[in-house]
């Protein structure tokens, strides 16, 4: 082994600590440099470790620890010092994208949700949605939604308030009109003419069902709720009403139309009789007006609950009318149709502790089906 002295003119003085790299490893050795680093006293160390450069070659090295020291804390300040500068960058840049990605939208979306609440009518007040695809984007599109259909409602409120203004103003006159026509109806009944008898019954029945209907009508535009009569009846006896009020016969404008009753006679309810009368009758006239020739109503009892089938031959309802369909005034699945019919009639039924419900419609006919309590 040959020894050789670099950098030193005289023996080096005898180390006061002895540091291995031969023996030691990544952990010790950065244990062993923080304490070097936070030592107040100077030493003399002694480092022994392999040459880099020649493998086999053992380079000992001898050194003050105080230039050392200082050298690893001036390092260890200018480290500081870039992080710091890295840090203040990574947050600028954290902070710039949060603003733009989530702060700023979310202004946004308050500030429309601000807006639209103030004035919900005015259409200009509803966000215009990004194209987003993140929650953001999907918070901006359903908010969008969410006022169109607020929007809708209002405009719906004020056009049921409109016709409930117009209904009561006519409401009075109406009356007074068909209260002559009763009386009217009442002289018919002393004539002796077979057929005036006939007729005068069903006259009579067409008039105060018209003034209930103004009632009603009059009732759903104000809001004011469904008011319920119940009582024991055969369902069949109804229906039989309905298919006389709606029955057609042919003519050379029109295909004869008819109402099948499938309902056994020993199928009863508790119920109001005239309001479940209007829901058929609405039913009824709904698939006769859609060019249906015939319509079949079935029946039956199902754990506590009677199921009624309204089964047309029309031509289905349109896909632009099933989404609204229980919707005033969007509903109508016809040209001229106000949409009313379905509406009342589904919150009659629901009155009574029910449901209405579309079952299927298509080029072969539409069903509906009426879920009440026995």
């Amino acid at each position: 082994t040959r020894h050789s002295l670099m950098l030193s003119k005289e023996m080096p003085p005898k180390g006061d600590v002895t540091f291995d790299l031969r023996a030691g490893s990544f952990p010790y050795w950065i244990l062993d440099a923080y304490g070097a680093m936070f030592r107040d006293d100077n030493r003399i160390m002694r480092v022994i470790g392999m040459s880099p450069k020649q493998p086999g070659v053992i380079v000992e090295a001898v050194l003050d620890e105080a230039p050392m020291r200082h050298e690893m804390l001036a390092f260890s300040n200018r480290i500081l010092q870039l992080s710091v500068i890295i840090s203040l960058l990574t947050a600028g840049l954290v902070y710039l994208s949060l603003h733009r990605l989530l702060v700023r939208p979310m202004r946004r979306i308050t500030r429309s949700m601000i807006r639209f609440r103030e004035n919900p009518e005015d259409t200009s007040r509803t966000i215009a949605p990004s194209e987003r695809s993140d929650e953001i984007g999907i918070a901006e599109r359903e908010l969008t939604f969410m006022q169109d259909e607020v929007r809708s409602a209002l405009n719906q409120r004020s056009r049921l308030a409109a016709l409930g203004a117009a209904v009561a103003k006519i409401n009075h006159d109406l009356r007074n009109s068909l209260a002559t026509a009763v009386l009217v109806s009442d002289r018919l009944a002393n004539i002796d003419d077979p057929e005036v008898k006939k007729v005068t019954p069903r006259l009579y029945n067409a008039i105060d069902k018209a003034v209930l209907l103004c009632s009603q009508t009059l009732n759903y535009a104000g809001g004011g709720g469904i008011t319920l009569d119940p009582a024991l009846f055969h369902l069949s006896e109804l229906i039989a009403e309905v298919a006389v009020g709606t029955r057609r016969p042919a003519t050379d404008d029109a295909a004869a139309f008819d109402v099948i009753s499938e309902v056994a006679f020993e199928v009863d309810l508790t119920a109001d009789r005239g309001h479940l009368y209007r829901v058929f009758e609405n039913l009824v006239l709904n698939a006769r007006n859609a060019g249906a020739t015939q319509v079949v109503i079935a029946a039956k009892k199902l754990d506590g609950r009677i199921l009624i089938d309204v089964r047309d031959d029309g031509p289905g309802l349109p896909p632009s009318a099933l989404e609204s369909l229980f919707e005033p005034f969007t509903g109508s699945g016809r040209d001229g149709g106000s949409g009313l019919g379905l509406a009342i009639s589904r919150d009659i039924t629901q009155a009574h502790g029910g449901e209405l419900t579309l079952l299927e419609t298509g080029e072969s006919g539409t069903t509906f089906r009426l879920d009440l309590p026995s």
